[in-house]
C-alpha cells in the first residue's frame, strides 16, 4: 500500500493542540493558545484519543500530564510542524529565505544558539537568521524600535505591540567541588542554598536573579552571592570550594564529567527556567517557523550526569 493510500488518525491541528495542552498544563491555557474554547478543546483532544485508541493526558491536582503515549506524540510533534512549515514554503516558491533578526535576553542560549542556525543553513532551510547580539541588554526595547524582529525571552515582560510564544524550558542546576560538605547529598535544599555562598554570573538580568530568588526562597530570605563576569571564574570557584555555582544546564553540561565538580538540582523541585519567542507582528510567520525549528533542538543535561537523582 502506497503512502498516498493511507490516512493518518492524526491531523495538524491534533500537533498543535497536543503542544498547547503540554505547554499550559491544562483546557483552559490551551484554549487561549490555540484560539479555542476550552469545551473545544476538551472535545478536540476526546476525538483524537479516540482516533488513536489511546489516552494522551491524565489529570491530577497539578493539570494535565502527558503520558507515554503522549509524551511520544510531544517527541516529534515539533519536528513534523516545522518540516510542514518548510514543505509550504518551498511549494510557495519562495525566491529569498525569510530574514530574521534575532537576539536572547540570557546569554545562557548562546552556548548552543550560534551552531543551531549554522546547521539550519547548511540543511538549506527557508530561515535566514541573523545574531544581533549588541542588543542582549536590552531585547525588549530593540523589539519596540525595530532593530531587532525577534527575541528569546526569560523573566521581560513582552509589551502589548508585540507577540510572544512559549518555547522550551531550561533547568537550573547547581555545581560544587567534590571535597564541599553538600557533596554527597542527594540534592540540595533552600536552607544549603543559605547556608554557602551562591557563585554567579554578573551578567545575570535582575529580573531573573528575582525569579531565582523568588521560586527558591520565597520574598523573605537573602542568600549570599558572589559574582564573577566570566564562566571559566565560576567554575573554578565552585572548584575550590568557594560556594555553589549556579548556572543553566546548558552552561553545565560541558563540566558534567569533571572529576573534580559534582552536578546537583533542588530536592523535590526542578528549577525549570520558561523561554518565549517575542517578535514583531509582521514577523510573524518567520519567528513561527524559528519556533518550530527550536523546538526540536533545544540541548538537555541527561539525568545520568548527576551524582544522585533529586530525592
Amino acid at each position: 500500500m502506497s503512502i498516498a493510500s493511507r490516512r493518518p488518525g492524526l491531523e495538524v491541528e491534533d500537533l498543535r493542540l497536543v503542544l498547547a495542552l503540554s505547554e499550559t498544563g491544562s483546557t483552559v491555557g490551551a484554549a487561549r493558545r490555540v484560539g479555542l474554547t476550552q469545551s473545544a478543546v476538551s472535545r478536540a483532544l476526546l476525538a483524537a484519543e479516540g482516533r488513536l485508541g489511546v489516552a494522551l493526558f491524565t489529570r491530577g491536582a497539578r493539570g494535565l500530564t502527558a503520558t507515554r503515549a503522549g509524551e511520544r506524540i510531544l517527541s516529534g510533534a515539533p519536528a513534523l510542524l516545522a518540516q510542514l512549515m518548510e514543505l509550504e514554503a518551498a511549494a510557495r516558491g519562495d525566491a529569498r529565505p525569510a530574514a530574521l533578526r534575532l537576539v536572547c535576553e540570557c546569554y545562557t542560549a548562546y552556548r548552543w544558539l550560534p551552531s543551531t542556525l549554522a546547521e539550519l543553513r547548511r540543511t538549506g532551510a527557508e530561515l535566514d537568521v541573523t545574531l544581533a547580539v549588541e542588543h542582549t541588554a536590552d531585547p525588549v526595547a530593540a523589539l519596540r524600535r525595530g532593530d531587532i524582529d525577534a527575541a528569546l525571552l526569560t523573566t521581560s515582560k513582552t509589551p502589548a505591540a508585540l507577540r510572544d510564544e512559549p518555547l522550551f524550558r531550561d533547568e537550573i542546576v547547581f555545581l560544587v567541588s567534590r571535597q564541599h560538605p553538600l557533596a554527597h547529598r542527594p540534592a540540595l535544599v533552600a536552607a544549603d542554598l543559605l547556608e554557602h555562598p551562591l557563585i554567579v554570573s554578573t551578567a545575570t538580568p535582575a529580573a531573573e536573579a528575582g525569579w531565582f530568588k523568588k521560586q527558591v526562597f520565597g520574598r523573605a530570605q537573602q542568600p549570599k552571592f558572589l559574582r564573577f563576569p566570566l564562566t571559566e571564574a565560576i567554575v573554578d570557584a565552585a572548584r575550590a570550594g568557594l560556594g555553589i555555582a549556579v548556572m543553566s544546564e546548558w552552561i553545565a553540561s560541558p563540566y558534567a564529567a569533571d572529576e573534580e565538580l559534582v552536578l546537583k538540582t533542588l530536592k523535590r523541585k526542578r528549577l525549570a527556567r520558561p523561554w518565549r519567542l517575542a517578535f514583531r507582528p509582521e514577523s510573524a510567520e518567520a519567528s513561527q517557523r524559528l519556533r518550530a525549528v527550536l523546538q526540536t533542538v533545544v540541548p538537555h543535561l541527561p539525568r545520568s550526569a548527576f551524582l544522585a537523582e533529586s530525592a
